[in-house]
């Protein structure tokens, strides 16, 4: 087969990224081989593939679903949101510069300041994006493409690339997700449906019900009325489960354990429990740094804002962020700063992490990212950090605490650092350690050796599990998604639909978009 299809969601969050997964994953046991696509995505929490391009790491996430290596072929464009108005283009792995989303999106305003890319608006890009989708639809036996938002957001559509835009140029059917647990779901399939032109709809095949809770048969009317007022059928209702928001694009989530204050914890080996307090900084990226921690037996993880929610914590994350300066004055403004200072002064766990590692320096020079010139950090590691116009995207490997670790760097700042103990690329003063290395608690073994240090520094007789491995829980959330698509999806149909395209036919539902 040489098939495709495109995930859509009736909103943001609906589910599209793990459904896009689960089919991966579905197909690949099944002997196909598959890989994922999302033509434009915008998210804060992104990877590294072996090539040295940025990527979403929902799409590093769905590759792995689909057992195959990442590559920038499959998100050829990533936005990074750097304010309200503006973001980093990162264009097939490699940022081009920063625009307005005026500017991206097709507005008459001209560039924002610093704007680097130029002849690259949102519509401008549809080329990338179809070669990108072909040379992997020429490689794979099908691509399971992950749409962003709704596709009837009409404001965009004419300069849309991610949703119905690259469902026209590709001919690929469209399956329409609702996540019921909000309530409305049938309003609105009828209403993104409805508000779509001719065209668009005549690739809208179906629906898929997600997040459903309860008695399936009391669905079955509502289901079988939306298949006699727009003529698509349902390919399926998934039942409602915790734990499987993995990699979330932006939303605060620790994926092995749901949402992060609602944490489930397994008992601990030890005798205590040990508490994880991450500040939920401005801007904050690649906050799945600390799924690894949530995974293990024992560890609670949670996202703080206020100075006191520092105060039973046994180890405070600062976390990675797309603006360190902004994430300082922060700190600073709601009391936070004072309170890691002190921590430091106590002897107590501190764990800076990218942009949360440089601002735990001495000094900031930044004419890249805010423009803001020299400004005093934290002053808790010997460490002075200039940002440069290049970022750095590598794929680190080494040793720490008598451990192998790997990782990976995504950051436009340069530490020089001049004192204290070597850890990882950064440094480590008493209690307080600094890298620039995203995933590394993704080693079981280094993971296991950190909590240990920690534990000890915060007087807690905490053991780590000795068998926890994060790499094999990733697999088995994974083979979930899988089964949740096997067991409650309409796999025929779905396989009809990613081979032979969308059904002919398909009855055009008034209005249709606005001329």
């Amino acid at each position: 087969m040489s098939g495709g299809l495109l995930i859509a969601g009736t909103t943001s969050d609906a589910g599209k990224s793990v459904v896009t997964a689960g089919i991966c994953r579905w197909l690949v046991r099944r002997g196909v081989k598959v890989a994922p696509f999302k033509a434009q995505n915008m998210s804060l929490n992104s990877f590294v593939t072996r090539e040295g391009a940025e990527i979403g790491r929902a799409q590093a996430m769905q590759a792995q679903a689909a057992r195959v290596e990442p590559t920038a072929l499959m998100n050829p464009v990533l936005l990074k949101p750097g304010s309200d108005r503006s973001s980093q283009v990162v264009l097939m792995g490699r940022p081009v510069g920063e625009m307005s989303a005026r500017g991206f999106f097709g507005g008459s305003d001209g560039p924002a300041p610093g704007e680097r890319l130029r002849g690259g608006r949102q519509e401008a890009l549809l080329g990338t994006v179809l070669d990108c989708l072909a040379e992997l639809r020429g490689t794979y036996d099908a691509v399971i493409c992950e749409g962003a938002g709704s596709p009837a957001e009409i404001n965009l559509r004419r300069t849309d690339i991610v949703n119905m835009g690259v469902a026209r140029n590709a001919r690929l059917p469209v399956l329409v997700v609702g996540d019921i647990d909000r309530g409305g779901v049938f309003a609105s399939f009828f209403g993104t449906v409805a508000l779509l032109s001719p065209e668009d709809q005549a690739l809208v095949a179906g629906f898929l019900v997600n997040k459903f809770r309860g008695d399936v048969s009391l669905l079955e009317p509502g289901l079988d009325m939306l298949h006699g007022l727009t003529g698509r059928r349902s390919y399926g209702v998934l039942p409602f489960q915790h734990g499987l928001g993995i990699d979330e694009e932006d939303g605060l989530r620790v994926s092995l354990r749901g949402a992060v204050r609602e944490s489930a914890v397994s008992s601990p080996v030890g005798d205590d429990i040990l508490r994880v307090a991450v500040c939920a900084v401005p801007l904050m990226s690649n906050f799945t740094d600390v799924d690894a921690l949530a995974a293990e037996p024992g560890v609670v993880v949670r996202f703080v804002d206020r100075a006191e929610e520092l105060t039973d914590a046994d180890l405070v994350i600062v976390p990675g962020t797309r603006g360190t300066v902004k994430a300082l004055r922060w700190l600073r403004e709601r009391g936070l700063a004072d309170a890691i200072a002190r921590r430091a002064a106590e002897g107590r766990p501190v764990l800076g992490i990218c942009g949360g590692f440089q601002l735990l320096g001495e000094r900031i020079e930044d004419e890249v990212e805010s423009r803001a010139g020299r400004v005093e950090g934290l002053g808790l590691l010997p460490v002075r950090v200039r940002f440069a116009r290049e970022k750095t995207l590598t794929r680190p490997v080494g040793e720490a605490l008598g451990e192998h670790v790997e990782g990976y760097e995504i950051h436009h700042g340069v530490a020089e650092v001049t004192g204290g103990d070597a850890f990882l690329d950064g440094c480590r003063v008493g209690a307080v350690w600094g890298t620039h290395w995203h995933g590394s608690l993704e080693s079981d073994g280094f993971r296991r050796a950190f909590l240990r240090e920690v534990a000890a520094a915060a007087g807690r007789r905490f053991v780590p599990a000795a068998d926890t491995s994060f790499a094999a829980l990733r697999e088995e959330q994974l083979d979930r998604l899988g089964d949740l698509i096997e067991e409650h999806a309409d796999t025929d149909a779905l396989w009809r639909l990613i081979e032979s395209g969308a059904p002919q036919g398909l009855p055009f539902i008034p209005p249709g978009a606005p001329a």
